[in-house]
Parts: structure tokens; sequence; C-alpha cells
């Protein structure tokens, strides 16, 4: 059985659709923290049962005949997020799967400027070190976070923000496929993968342009220091050390550590991947959609 963690959450409800377009629903598994929030894949076949990564002793149960687990990347920082990662590989390993994958991602690496990209590289080593087949997922840097940092802007006309380096944008929807087409083709990467990317790096000075070229009016980018943007997160109810994370990207970006483009994540999805201006296209669609129905 295919087991995939998170399975509510963004990128892994997106995995299970796609893995069930591939293999018998019977043969996938998801642990969650909440299953009720799961209750529509239950629907369809797929074994729901209770784990968190935060509860190890759950894990056995949610992990039960599993073949392969997917570990889907938590949400927090640090020596916690790596603490809870290396909780769910070792419940992987010992319900007996043969392999266990992980939703890694592109630059990853002990001395990344990126406090996410350390914590992957520490989780990449316990995998390495877990005893069974392992994969990495190193994917690209999601798409759906260059439209967070956009926020206002399209409406604005301003985009403030640090200084930046090119980011090879990905849209989660391409992702999920190719972590779904990994999971169907067992041993398809041993170890990590290559950057799973679109086909393009992007800075936001091209984002304010394409910004401008979708809604027909000027979008000025506007280069702020890295303290005086901080301030202004935390000014508006930001935690700092949510602030410090968030610069991380920048200083990573601005050290190209997102710029590699890659065709991996093509060839195994089969097409090519979403652009940023297909993603962006489609957020400005819907605003405007929202905006009329107000």
């Amino acid at each position: 059985m295919i087991i995939v963690t998170g399975a509510t959450g963004q990128l892994g409800r997106r995995i299970v659709d796609s893995l069930l377009t591939r293999v018998p629903a019977q043969r996938i598994g998801v642990s969650v923290r909440d299953p009720h929030k799961a209750q529509p894949l239950a629907d369809r076949g797929v074994r729901v049962r209770q784990g968190g990564f935060g509860e190890p002793a759950s894990l056995a149960h949610a992990f039960e005949g599993a073949t392969q687990v997917l570990v889907v990347s938590v949400d927090k920082l640090g020596e916690e997020a790596v603490r809870q990662h290396r909780a769910a590989i070792d419940a992987a390993v010992a319900a007996g799967a043969r392999r266990v994958l992980y939703t890694s991602h592109m630059g990853a690496a002990p001395t990344s400027h990126f406090q996410a990209c350390r914590d992957h590289a520490a989780t990449e080593e316990a995998l390495r070190a877990c005893g069974v087949p392992y994969t990495a997922l190193r994917n690209g840097f999601y798409a759906a976070s260059a439209l967070q940092f956009l926020g206002s802007g399209p409406e604005t006309g301003e985009i403030v923000l640090p200084a930046d380096g090119p980011v090879s944008w990905t849209a989660h929807d391409d992702l999920a496929d190719a972590a779904a087409a990994v999971l169907a083709d067992e041993g398809r990467f041993d170890g990590p993968t290559p950057p799973l990317t679109a086909a393009e790096a992007l800075t936001f000075d091209d984002i304010a342009a394409l910004t401008g070229a979708l809604t027909g009016r000027a979008v000025k980018r506007i280069t702020v220091p890295d303290g005086r943007f901080a301030e202004q997160m935390m000014g508006h109810g930001v935690p700092a050390e949510t602030a410090d994370h968030l610069l991380g990207i920048f200083a990573a970006a601005r050290a190209d550590e997102f710029a590699a483009v890659d065709r991996t994540l093509a060839t195994l999805i089969g097409r090519a991947p979403r652009t940023l201006e297909e993603v962006l296209r489609e957020r400005l669609s819907a605003d405007r959609a929202s905006a009329e129905r107000r």
C-alpha cells in the first residue's frame, strides 16, 4: 500500500488526487491529523487513518501495511521540523516500507540562506541513514508563494520587496503529478531527484512586468532594504521569526539557490509545466470575478 501523509494539505491532497488516476484506490492510504477532513477520500475508497508526526505512536497504525510512504514536509522550522520528519521516516521503516519518499526542495543544503532548505538537507541526511531506499523530491519553489509576495501589487501598481534573484516558480499541480508518477513507478529515482522546476526562472522585476502586461497598467518594482521589509512585516503583526524566515528566501534567491531550471518535471508529467504567467493570469481572473460578485 502507498501511504501519503498530509493528504488534506495543499500538496498532499493534489498528490492523492493524481495518484488515484494511476493506481486503484485500495492501494492508497493516507495519514492525516483529522480524518474527518479526509472523508471525501474515504468516499473514493482510500484508506484513511489518523496519524501525526508530533504523535509518533499514532504512525504505526497509520502506516500499517505500507510498501511506500511519502512524507510530505511539515510547516514547521528548525529542529522541530527535522524531529517530526525523522519520526515519520522511522515509523515508515518500522512499518516495513520498501521505500520512503519525501517532499524536499530545490537548493536543499546545510549552508542555504533559507532555513527551510537547511531543514530539508537535514531530513535528507536522515533519509540516507534510514536503511531503506529513499527518494527526495526536490521541488521547485511554489508559484503560490510568488503570488503571496505579489500581494495587492496588481491593484496598487507597486511591488515592494527586498532585492531578489531568479526563482523557478513551479505550480502545485505539476509537482503533485510528478510525485504521483514517481510513487506509481517505484524506484524511478534513488536519492535526490534533479530540481523539479518549471521552464523558466523569474525575478520580481520580471513578475512586475508580467503583471503589468496582464492587467494593462504599469506595475512598479520597488526594492527596499531587508531590515525595513522586516520592520514593515512585524508592524503588520508578523512574528519576528517568520519575518526572518521570509527574508531568508530573498537572501537565498540573491545567491541563485533557486535559479536552476531542469526538464525532469516535464518528463515526469508528460507535458510542459505551467508557467508563472498562466498561474498569475488565473489568479487575476479569479480576483476580477470575485470583485464583480461583490
